[in-house]
């Protein structure tokens, strides 16, 4: 009798070590499989907060393209402002210098004037002296052809005024206008490279996305593929 009742005692114990060794071992699977679990959700998470940071980098480059773009059509001002200031002082020198040269001319003309009429009193002067008349005969014919020549002069003096004054227009004009062209090159110029830049970013903001849902798109696979329901 005691030797069954041994062998009944170390059958339950060893029954007893048994499930508890399983029931030990069902706990240590559903650890294993709570740690794979988790592993799976953070690789989710990680893979998430990948991809926000690619979003966030896509919308930082932008800024920094708008940025650029916004200087470049700053500047572009600035320089067209200059340009148009530049040009409109050297059109208002090159006219100043122009109404100078006619002026100039014009006190020429005069000049020829008075000279005409100091040779004509000193001929008529002559004439008197010499008992000549001096509105008549040769007396006469030496004053006609000083007033000629003198008219002469001046018709040459008032042409070369009036060209200096067309052609200082013009040119203080031509002036005022390629000042004019060249800041609004400035600006097309400008604008056109505001643009490309806005582009690149826009472009970034897209490729960020993308990249972005790619990396989502691999964090859920990898999700699906090592996910194991503890539970189950």
């Amino acid at each position: 009798m005691a030797t069954a009742t041994n062998n009944l005692t170390w059958t339950g114990a060893l029954n007893a070590v048994t499930t508890v060794g399983k029931a030990i071992g069902d706990v240590g699977s559903a650890i294993t499989s709570g740690i794979n679990a988790t592993s799976s959700i953070t690789g989710l998470l990680y893979a998430d907060a990948a991809a926000s940071r690619q979003e966030a980098a896509a919308y930082y480059e932008q800024g920094l393209y708008q940025v650029q773009a916004a200087d470049t059509l700053r500047l572009a001002q600035i320089r067209a402002d200059q340009d148009r200031k530049y040009a409109s002082i050297q059109a208002g020198r090159k006219l100043q210098a122009a109404q100078q040269t006619t002026l100039n001319y014009v006190m020429a003309g005069n000049g020829i004037l008075r000279d005409l009429e100091r040779t004509n009193a000193s001929a008529r002067a002559r004439a008197a002296a010499s008992g000549v008349v001096y509105n008549e005969g040769s007396a006469r014919a030496v004053q006609v052809a000083n007033v000629g020549a003198a008219y002469r002069d001046i018709g040459v003096s008032d042409l070369n005024a009036l060209t200096a004054h067309i052609l200082g227009f013009e040119d203080a004009s031509a002036m005022l206008l390629a000042g004019m062209e060249q800041a609004d090159v400035t600006i097309n110029v400008a604008e056109t490279s505001a643009k490309q830049l806005e582009l690149a970013g826009d472009f970034a903001v897209k490729s960020g996305r993308t990249m972005a849902g790619v990396t989502r798109q691999e964090g859920l696979l990898n999700f699906a593929k090592t996910y194991t329901n503890p539970f189950a």
